[in-house]
């Protein structure tokens, strides 16, 4: 099993490597220069006052723009390496919770399978991993909001789970102030937790796991609040025409579904994600009884744990799509980043289906469905290298010709230039000034911010 947990960690492994060619665009170059202005305070202020409000938003862009392109070459392994930390750590203890023990590599497995189908079977790699400014709102943060399950999982007194507790008030303030459609995906997964306590979890926890979910809900509350009445959330929302009357009109409420339905055709479709499965299976399989641990969650009833789980995923992801469909429309369908917020509950679902067809499978079948287990996680995992491969690249390509225009735009803005042509270099559908042969002007104006520079022009070649 070891050996086989070396495929996914080096996956992951050759993805923060090619972290390296990873240079700004798109909101980045806006970005940038507010940083190197005004620091992490002042982006803040711009997040706050006139963008978006999102001010746990501007914390995380804010520390990795103030390093410039290293932040961004930096970011992909930072962040991959916090979130597979953070999805092992809850696999350990739901484990223990459960009162199962598994072989040595076997939690590891299973969380960095989770996290390599997560990362990379998305239609848009590099928007949703290796793009800062939409990894740290759409693909980071459903990841940094079971951080707040990590003290719960592991309290084992009463101060521990009123830590829990306060941490999970603490982490939701956060959230909400971070990313609206993770906010309402974690609400979602509280309100069933909490609908469902009785029918999950014995009786000497459940007061506690009520406290934790309350704790959870009043923090998002407070964040979304803090959010919501700020003066850059209200211009946001006239910009965009993405008021509550418009959000919820029945025309957006029908396209809305429409548009949630197509994205289900494509995740259902999308066979790599059947390494979540398989990993779930290898979990049931390999594990066993823990030794004098009383298991806090009560006996398994599969189809109900199956059923409860599958209407959260769609009742998260549907009100994720409604509130994102008066700014996107018809794209919210290609707007592929958006759709994390609520894969990692589908990913971690199939999983959990994984692990209770597994547990079915025990027996006289188990040896055939671990080696089925194991050779789909080796197929999901060549599956998906390619590609990647691909990616790096396009992203290598893409870096040495931004390097050497970077260069040559600085040297030029040293010697008094004032007006430079700047040839549009995007990877992956990412956003570039002058993209569409020149039809689109945005961000030239934060480009020649960047480069001190009172505008810049277009040009279909590099210079030389």
């Amino acid at each position: 099993m070891l050996g086989l947990l070396t495929l996914p960690l080096c996956l992951l492994g050759s993805a923060f490597w090619l972290g390296r060619h990873v240079r700004p665009s798109a909101d980045e170059w806006c970005f940038l220069p507010s940083v190197r202005d005004h620091g992490i305070v002042g982006l803040l202020g711009k997040f706050y006052l006139s963008d978006n409000g999102r001010l746990g938003n501007g914390l995380l862009v804010g520390l990795y723009a103030k390093f410039g392109v290293a932040g961004h070459q930096w970011f992909g392994l930072v962040s991959g390496v916090v979130m597979l930390g953070l999805l092992w750590a809850v696999t350990v203890l739901l484990l223990r919770l459960a009162g199962r023990t598994a072989p040595r590599g076997v939690p590891l497995l299973v969380a960095s399978m989770v996290t390599v189908v997560f990362l990379f079977a998305s239609l848009n790699t590099y928007k949703t991993f290796y793009w800062p400014a939409s990894s740290v709102s759409h693909t980071a943060a459903p990841v940094l909001a079971c951080a707040a399950a990590v003290p719960l999982l592991w309290a084992r007194s009463r101060r521990g789970r009123v830590v829990a507790a306060a941490s999970a008030l603490v982490v939701g303030a956060f959230l909400g102030t971070l990313s609206e459609e993770t906010s309402v995906v974690a609400l979602v997964v509280l309100a069933a937790l909490l609908l469902l306590n009785r029918r999950i979890l014995v009786p000497r926890v459940r007061a506690h796991a009520r406290a934790w979910c309350l704790a959870g809900v009043a923090g998002i509350g407070i964040g979304t609040l803090l959010l919501l009445t700020s003066p850059g959330s209200r211009n946001r929302r006239e910009r965009y025409d993405a008021g509550t009357a418009s959000m919820f009109a029945p025309e957006s409420l029908a396209d809305s579904l429409d548009g949630f339905l197509d994205i289900l055709g494509t995740l259902f479709t999308t066979w790599h994600y059947l390494g979540a499965l398989a990993a779930g299976v290898l979990l049931a399989l390999l594990t066993g009884n823990r030794e004098g641990r009383a298991p806090v969650l009560l006996p398994c009833r599969p189809l109900f744990l199956l059923g409860a789980g599958t209407v959260t995923f769609l009742v998260a992801g549907y009100l994720c799509t409604v509130i994102t469909y008066p700014l996107f429309g018809s794209h919210v369908v290609t707007a592929y980043r958006t759709w994390n917020d609520y894969l990692l509950l589908f990913v971690v679902l199939l999983a959990g289906a994984g692990a209770l067809l597994g547990r079915a499978l025990r027996g006289r079948a188990g040896v055939v469905a671990t080696a089925a287990g194991a050779a789909m996680c080796v197929s999901v995992c060549v599956g998906l290298a390619f590609p990647l491969g691909e990616l790096g690249e396009n992203m290598r390509v893409r870096a040495e010709k931004w390097d050497h225009q970077d260069q040559w735009l600085r040297e030029r803005a040293a010697r008094g230039a004032r007006i430079l042509p700047y040839k549009p270099l995007s990877v992956s559908g990412m956003g570039e000034p002058f993209g569409g042969r020149g039809s689109r002007i945005w961000p030239a104006g934060c480009v020649a911010d960047y480069y001190h520079l009172k505008r810049i022009t277009y040009t279909e070649r590099l210079p030389r």
